[in-house]
């Protein structure tokens, strides 16, 4: 409607008619569930440095993977997370925890499996991680901070040996975080293992026992060795934070594009377990990323693959780069809503998802030598009937062909006598 002037006069009309450039959100951001000294209980808290952390929650703590997995994720290229403190079961006694961690070297032999332990009665549950969205308490509570984007729950594994929990507990809390981020869509879980898996045992928990079957999640073994900050030596822990660490790392020098494997672990100096290359063939198909240790090459994640059966979400990075286009596309249309649903908001809208997806496409995240081939974006009358239109619904259709990894790579060598052109 135009405006109504009442006296002769010149007037000048701003007029919106540019480009609401799409941003691209954010993809690094951690969230860490467990166990704490000190600090706020149950309270999503922003960390940014492992010194904060420190100051807000503590110090390393025997019967605790927290501090070590906020340690590893900062060292390994992370910069932002919430760490929820739950409670231990313990938070009333003077003196704190003292669980033995689990101390090894590398080893070449399987270790021993754990003899199965009996619940100690002190209080912590499988409740106790999943918590409640509407109480605000353990992986429940994170549904109220939309910038987390990684998931990892460390202390699930210092409950198990303690005893607190059983494998059906375990088996519960991970399928909760796969859930989870399924239900808040932008999230993608990291997993650990439990302690003392043999390569079958791993197979046979993957496949068997969890059942796990998510694009929104994936499994990481065996656990690595890192020095003892509490004592001599090294101690085992799980790998879920070092992990996030290089997502985090990898997302910031390469894109999340680009698939979060052949990657140093920083700070692992050995692995509990050292995988062969014929053990890995048996579980990397199954969704198993396997973590190696390679002569002059240090220790390594060797592995790219979510837990899902469905062979077009087969790589973490393409489920990633999906939750970082889907969430920014969503963020940066906010403005459609409420405006008049006609030719020239399609038009309007096609233009800004190009743009955005252009720039995407243009970083290499997208498969294809223009634009056309890589993506496309329709919105249009076949979209949108007028019985589409009178529901009050905008539907604006995207194609993505994803860049996959160069997960097997294979070079055909054979003896060439040489003086004559080779065919392409």
């Amino acid at each position: 409607m135009s405006p109504q002037y009442l006296s002769p006069g010149v007037y000048v009309e701003e007029v919106d008619r540019g480009a609401k450039p799409i941003e691209g959100v954010g993809t690094s951001v951690a969230a860490f569930i467990g166990f704490a000294e000190k600090g706020p209980m149950n309270e999503p808290t922003l960390i940014t440095n492992w010194s904060q952390f420190r100051e807000t929650f503590g110090d390393f703590m025997e019967g605790s993977y927290l501090a070590h997995a906020v340690y590893g994720y900062f060292y390994n290229g992370g910069g932002t997370a919430y760490v929820v403190r739950v409670p231990n079961g313990e938070e009333s006694k003077d003196e704190s925890p003292k669980p033995t961690p689990t101390k090894a070297e590398g080893a070449e032999k399987p270790p021993a499996k754990p003899e199965p332990k009996k619940k100690s009665g002190k209080g912590v549950t499988a409740k106790t991680f999943i918590g409640s969205a509407d109480k605000r308490t353990g992986l429940g509570g994170l549904e109220a901070v939309d910038e987390v984007t990684m998931v990892a729950i460390p202390d699930l594994m210092a409950a198990y040996e303690k005893g607190d929990l059983s494998e059906e507990d375990v088996k519960a809390v991970q399928n909760a975080m796969l859930s989870h981020c399924e239900k808040m869509k932008y999230r993608f879980a990291i997993l650990d293992p439990l302690p003392g898996l043999s390569p079958q045992d791993v197979k046979s928990w993957r496949m068997e026992k969890a059942g796990y079957d998510s694009k929104y999640g994936a499994l990481y073994y065996p656990w690595i060795s890192v020095s003892n900050p509490l004592g001599e030596g090294s101690m085992m822990i799980p790998p879920s934070g070092h992990m996030a660490g290089i997502y985090a790392r990898s997302d910031a020098e390469r894109g999340v594009h680009k698939a979060p494997a052949n990657e140093v672990v920083r700070g692992a100096i050995g692995l509990e377990l050292q995988i062969t290359k014929g053990e890995q063939d048996v579980l990397n198909p199954i969704g198993v990323n396997c973590i190696r240790a390679f002569p002059g090459r240090g220790v390594r994640v060797w592995g790219a693959r979510t837990l899902s059966s469905d062979p077009a979400w087969r790589y973490i990075n393409v489920r990633r780069l999906f939750n970082f286009v889907e969430a920014s596309i969503e963020l940066g249309t906010q403005w459609v809503v409420f405006e008049p649903n006609d030719v020239d908001l399609w038009e309007r809208v096609k233009r800004d998802i190009t743009a955005f997806l252009t720039l995407v496409w243009r970083d290499g995240a997208l498969f294809g030598n223009t634009p056309s081939e890589a993506f496309y974006v329709k919105c249009d009358e076949e979209l949108n009937p007028p019985e589409v239109r009178d529901a009050g619904m905008l539907i604006i259709e995207v194609g993505l062909a994803p860049v996959k990894p160069a997960e097997f790579v294979i070079f055909r060598i054979s003896q060439w006598q040489g003086g004559g052109e080779v065919s392409e």
